[in-house]
C-alpha cells in the first residue's frame, strides 16, 4: 500500500511539472504575448496558489493537530525558502539579482529561481498524496499544474527573446517543472512511511508557498502596469481552485 501511494504520488507530481511544458508551446508558435496577458495568467496562478495553500494544506494541518503546529509548520517552510533564496543566486525580473554574486547569465538565474520555487509546489502535490486521500492529493496536483503554465510561458519567452531556439526554449521551460517530480517524491515517501509529520509537512509546503505567492509571483504580475487585471486574474484562480477543493474533497 506505501509503495503504491509513493508511485502514485510521484507519477502524479510528475504530471503536475509537465505542465510547465505544456504551457511553453506557444513559444513555438509566436513570441506576440502581451504583458497584459501574461499578468493576467500569472494573477491567476498566484490565485490558484493561494487557494490550494488555504483548502488543501493549511486547513487539513490544523484539522489533524490544531493551530499552533500548523503556525510553526507554515513559519517553518517559509524560513526554508527565504533562506534559499539569500544563499542560491537566482534573478527575479521584478527585484532584480539576489543570492550570492554569480557569473551565471541573468536568463539563467531567471530560470533557476522558476526552478527553486518549483519544489516546494511538488512537495505540496506529495504531502497531499501521502496523507491517504487521493482526491486531496488530486485536487492539488491539479492547482499545481494549472498554476505551472503560464510560469512555463515565463521562462520560455525570455529565452527566445535572447536568442535560444524555439525547441530550446520550450525544453528549458519544461526543464524548470521537472524538479517538482523530487519534491513529490521527497513528500510522499516522508509521510507515507512516518505518518504522524504529516501536519507538519502540510504546514510546511503551506508556508513555502505563500513565500513564493508573496515574493515573487504578485510583485511580478504588477510591475508593467497591469495591476488590476493582475488582481483579477488572481480572483479568479482563488475561484476556481477553491470550487475545484470542494468537488474533489
Amino acid at each position: 500500500m506505501i509503495e503504491e501511494t509513493i508511485l502514485l504520488g510521484s507519477v502524479v507530481s510528475l504530471a503536475a511539472g509537465l505542465a510547465t511544458g505544456a504551457g511553453a508551446l506557444p513559444v513555438l508558435f509566436t513570441t506576440k504575448i502581451s504583458d497584459r496577458l501574461l499578468d493576467i495568467l500569472l494573477g491567476f496562478s498566484a490565485g490558484v496558489m493561494l487557494a490550494a495553500t488555504s483548502f488543501s494544506l493549511i486547513v487539513p494541518a490544523i484539522d489533524l493537530s490544531g493551530p499552533w503546529v500548523a503556525v510553526f509548520g507554515l513559519v517553518l517552510g517559509a524560513f526554508v525558502l527565504h533562506l534559499i533564496d539569500r544563499f542560491i543566486p537566482h534573478f527575479h525580473p521584478a527585484l532584480g539579482k539576489e543570492g550570492p554574486p554569480s557569473k551565471l547569465s541573468g536568463v539563467w538565474l531567471f530560470v533557476i529561481a522558476i526552478t527553486i520555487h518549483n519544489f516546494p509546489e511538488g512537495l505540496a502535490v506529495g504531502v497531499s498524496f501521502g496523507s491517504g486521500d487521493v482526491a486531496a492529493g488530486l485536487a492539488v496536483a491539479m492547482a499545481i499544474g494549472l498554476q505551472n503554465m503560464p510560469e512555463g510561458l515565463a521562462v520560455a519567452l525570455p529565452l527566445l527573446r535572447e536568442g535560444y531556439s524555439r525547441q530550446r526554449s520550450l525544453w528549458y521551460g519544461t526543464l524548470t517543472g521537472l524538479v517538482e517530480p523530487v519534491g513529490g517524491l521527497l513528500g510522499v515517501a516522508l509521510v507515507s512511511i512516518f505518518h504522524p509529520i504529516l501536519p507538519w509537512a502540510l504546514a510546511f509546503a503551506a508556508g513555502a508557498m505563500l513565500f513564493v505567492v508573496s515574493d515573487e509571483m504578485i510583485p511580478e504580475s504588477h510591475r508593467k502596469g497591469f495591476e488590476r487585471e493582475a488582481t483579477f486574474g488572481l480572483i479568479v484562480g482563488f475561484v476556481i481552485m477553491m470550487l475545484l477543493d470542494c468537488l474533489f474533497t
